[in-house]
């Protein structure tokens, strides 16, 4: 190939890719088509709540595989990793499969890059660690989603709790794209509508900060663009009742914005989630929801300086406001919106008592997702972000 060639932009996306209500029953026949042969040991890493993992196992068995089930907690720490993988290696796996929410599959994900490692975990984290490559492609992986949210299923990526410095950071590496992800809307039937709103909140912020990244390609922007407003108003159609149409629609905008994020990058918003987030340990969703506002208010002032993307906050307001019909400004609309942003005092941080201001903003600025905001936001700035979230 030129030379040349490989420095264009290309979508990095999951080799394949399956969707529709019963797709998940195609689960176990897909790991054959990925070199996974008969008698081999398959890790299944599933969420607590996903009833659904013994059914995958008993398929696994049917076609000759050996399940071996690893239940995932709450997002996953470093102390989990290591522990997972001492547990697991002596099996020599020949697959991952994850099952469950974003902390489920960033587990599973882990697992199938750092399975065949030779060197330890940190080695490979960025910020806490050196962010080196890894040594060994990693395992085969299939990811499948039980809520609409992370998009982990389509990311380069897998985010660690590192409670020791009280913040979370990622393993990445472009060959951890799962290698099929299984798209199946029945799994996140009847969610709480609490859990559907955080964790679409989050999708949705996964589609606006690519949107306006300064990393966005036309590829990104075609997918972002498309899936805007499609999620709001699939958003607001949960946020009154279940709607299985809503379900669908809001699991492919997931995807979507793992898809864009792995990409074009996220920004200030994701800047600070993490950090809030390995502080506090509120939901990540929640979060992005009490920040994307005023995220957005303070993009907005410091892009109009810098006479950049301002077409792009024209389209998303137009957008806003067709999925609301509402008079109010685009800002105040997410917040009133979805009955689900809320400031971070209303999750239960307090300035005084969970973290101290400075700090957060400086960690913050260190981390990778703040690379992709669309202008580079001064500290005082993030400051202000982070005030007027308080």
């Amino acid at each position: 190939m030129n030379d040349a060639l490989t420095n264009w932009p290309r979508l990095a996306v999951p080799a394949r890719s399956i969707t529709g209500a019963g797709c998940r029953q195609h689960t176990a026949s897909l790991l054959a088509g990925l070199g996974v042969a008969e008698g081999a040991t398959v890790v299944v890493v599933h969420s607590r709540s996903a009833r659904w993992a013994a059914d995958l196992a008993r398929d696994l068995r049917a076609l000759g595989l050996l399940p071996m089930m690893w239940p995932a907690g709450g997002e996953p720490s470093l102390p989990d990793l290591e522990q997972a993988i001492a547990a697991l290696r002596p099996k020599s796996p020949r697959a991952v499969v994850a099952i469950g929410g974003g902390s489920a599959l960033d587990l599973g994900k882990a697992l199938a890059a750092l399975l065949c490692s030779d060197s330890p975990v940190r080695e490979h984290l960025e910020i806490v660690g050196e962010g080196r490559p890894l040594d060994h492609a990693p395992l085969p992986f299939v990811a499948i989603p039980t809520t609409a949210g992370t998009g982990a299923e389509a990311t380069k990526n897998a985010v660690i709790d590192i409670p020791e410095a009280r913040r979370k950071v990622s393993l990445r590496d472009a060959r951890m794209i799962p290698a099929v992800a299984v798209l199946d809307p029945e799994l996140t039937y009847g969610l709480p509508r609490q859990l559907s709103l955080s964790t679409g909140m989050d999708a949705l912020t996964q589609l606006i900060e690519p949107f306006l990244s300064h990393k966005a390609t036309a590829a990104t922007d075609a997918l972002t663009a498309a899936a805007i407003l499609p999620t709001m108003r699939a958003l607001i159609r949960l946020s009154q009742g279940e709607d299985a149409g809503a379900r669908a629609t809001m699991l492919n905008a997931a995807h979507l914005s793992g898809i864009a994020l792995a990409n074009a990058g996220l920004g200030a918003v994701h800047g600070f989630a993490g950090v809030i987030g390995g502080q506090t340990g509120r939901p990540h969703g929640a979060i992005c929801a009490a920040l994307l506002p005023e995220v957005l208010r303070v993009n907005r002032l410091a892009c109009a300086r810098a006479g950049q993307v301002m077409g792009k906050f024209a389209a998303l307001d137009g957008m806003i406001s067709e999925a609301f019909g509402s008079a109010l400004r685009p800002a105040e609309q997410l917040l009133a919106g979805f009955n689900a942003a809320q400031a971070l005092a209303g999750l239960g941080l307090e300035k005084a008592s969970d973290f101290d201001v400075p700090a957060v903003v400086e960690m913050a600025k260190s981390a990778s997702s703040m690379k992709a905001n669309p202008v580079a936001l001064s500290s005082q700035e993030l400051t202000e972000i982070l005030e007027n979230c308080l």
